[in-house]
């Protein structure tokens, strides 16, 4: 526990410890300095002494108070948090919240059936923004390496754990009652937490194992932060190369899936035989999935059959056209191997963000660098996108995709930072930084619905006559005689409102659930 202790504070106890000492010491020295001047004045009658001795018992009293100004303010920082990251944080899991559970009434908000960018197409890189910034700060100093890969590899395992676990097919909360998966048919990615594993256990172990190559101080150039950390951005230019190289040169052929229904199973052949397609049907990421995991392994309602090319009430869910192509029938992985090796840039662009805010200590450099590099960034993918060189597409996991959620991840970030940390307007944001200190525990309770599923389990004569249903109908969606504007209304006040209250009262009783 005590290591745990010294890898998230760093070398700051350490300091308190110098500076404690330090008073101590000059208290002795003001104790020490009374006792000579009482014998003194004893035999010279205290004249020319005391006056001596009184200017020097001021200046001990000014070293004396300063350092006591010191640990007082060391003590500030030790247990000050960076209420931005939380804000941050707890912004993503409230859209999360919103396009999962509002995203079927309002389509616009929902993901992008193909090309493009919705609402919810920024959740993901924002969460893995995040924990590259969570990162940076968390392992600023590390007093044992061995220690410290070890807890990073512990807490890969717990997430992949409850990403399987949640997202697997395990549980089919809030709306079914029953639980259970088959072993042949379970999907081993997930829409959040394997991929954040992923890019967590790669990140940090080579923040971790660069430790000693990196300096304690950094000079105030644009390009000295970069040089400072060049093991991390080879790591990110490393996954860049693969997921290029592998998109473009990776010849796709043919695929036949199984698609299995009330009236049997019937299978379906996809025509390819290509490379560098960006279209549905044939591109690399798949054929990656679907020849390390399997067909019947990957997500089998993709978001790509609200295409016009597949349905007539695109973009909005409906029944297939008359003659649409097999893919719109077929399985595929938006998390999968391939595109998750990508995801490693969009963490290694949320380290660099941490740290700049642990080497510049003055507001305007940091937001120098976090605003340069969030609007480049947005620049680079919106050109990539409209010259038709490398769509945004969220599915693929595209390089523009990564440089327009990343840069619009840095802006948002510097954003939360004036309001909050420069401008002091953290009283409007106090429910989002409570989510984001309990992200957790809201993600697992409330995005995930394991908390609406248990009431859900108690229900009056049929399995639709719940106390969740009851409140969604009745007291929503009846009342403002929509069904749209209803499930809104209830997504924003029953359920992203009621966690931020209850998150709001466990960080007022100290109770966090962390990994």
């Amino acid at each position: 526990m005590e290591e745990a202790r010294k890898l998230e504070e760093g070398t700051l106890g350490n300091k308190t410890d110098v500076l404690v000492n330090e008073e101590q010491k000059n208290t002795d020295i003001v104790s020490q300095s009374r006792d000579d001047q009482e014998v003194l004045n004893k035999i010279n009658g205290g004249d020319v002494i005391e006056q001596h001795d009184q200017n020097e018992a001021k200046k001990i009293e000014a070293v004396e108070q300063k350092a006591n100004e010191e640990v007082t303010v060391v003590k500030q920082t030790r247990s000050k948090r960076v209420a931005t990251l939380d804000a941050f944080r707890g912004l993503t899991i409230v859209l999360m919240i919103l396009v999962d559970d509002a995203g079927g009434s309002y389509s616009r908000i929902d993901h992008s059936p193909w090309n493009g960018c919705t609402l919810a197409d920024f959740v993901m890189p924002f969460f893995l923004f995040i924990v590259g910034v969570a990162i940076a700060l968390a392992l600023k100093k590390v007093p044992k390496i061995n220690y410290a890969v070890k807890k990073i590899v512990l807490r890969t395992i717990k997430l992949l754990f409850w990403g399987i676990l949640l997202q697997g097919g395990y549980s089919h909360a809030p709306d079914e009652l029953a639980y259970g998966v088959n072993m042949k048919r379970i999907r081993w990615c997930g829409i959040l937490q394997q991929r954040i594993a992923l890019v967590y256990l790669i990140v940090a172990l080579i923040e971790a194992f660069t430790t000693k190559r990196r300096p304690t101080v950094i000079d105030s150039g644009t390009t000295s932060i970069f040089t400072a950390y060049k093991w991390q951005w080879v790591g990110g230019f490393a996954a860049f190369l693969i997921y290029m190289i592998t998109t473009f040169s990776l010849y796709v052929p043919d695929w036949s899936f199984v698609l299995h229904n009330d009236d049997g199973a019937g299978r379906y052949t996809v025509k390819c035989g290509m490379r560098g397609h960006f279209g549905p049907a044939c591109n690399a990421v798949g054929h990656v999935d679907r020849q390390v995991w399997g067909v019947n392994h990957l997500y089998s309602q993709p978001v790509w059959r609200r295409l016009k090319a597949c349905t007539l009430s695109s973009p909005s869910q409906g029944p297939l056209r008359e003659g649409a192509p097999a893919w719109c029938l077929a399985p595929f992985e938006p998390e999968g191997l391939l595109s998750s090796i990508l995801a490693i840039l969009s963490g290694t662009i949320g380290i660099h963000y941490g740290h700049v805010l642990i080497h510049f200590k003055g507001h305007s450099e940091r937001l120098k660098q976090w605003l340069s590099m969030g609007f480049g960034l947005l620049i680079i993918g919106i050109i990539l996108h409209f010259t038709d060189a490398i769509p945004i597409n969220k599915q693929l996991y595209s390089f523009s995709y990564v440089c327009f959620t990343a840069g619009a991840a840095g802006i948002v970030f510097s954003g939360f930072y004036i309001l909050i940390d420069v401008w002091g307007y953290r009283t409007p944001f106090l429910f989002l930084e409570w989510i984001g200190m309990n992200a957790m525990l809201v993600f697992v309770m409330g995005a995930q619905g394991i908390f609406a599923a248990f009431f859900n389990g108690w229900y009056y004569e049929t399995p639709d006559k719940t106390l969740v249903h009851w409140i969604q109908k009745h007291v929503f969606i009846n009342v403002w005689h929509s069904e749209k504007l209803g499930t809104l209304l209830y997504v924003i006040f029953a359920e992203i409102t009621f966690w931020g209250v209850v998150a709001g009262i466990l960080h007022k009783l100290g109770i966090y659930w962390k990994l």
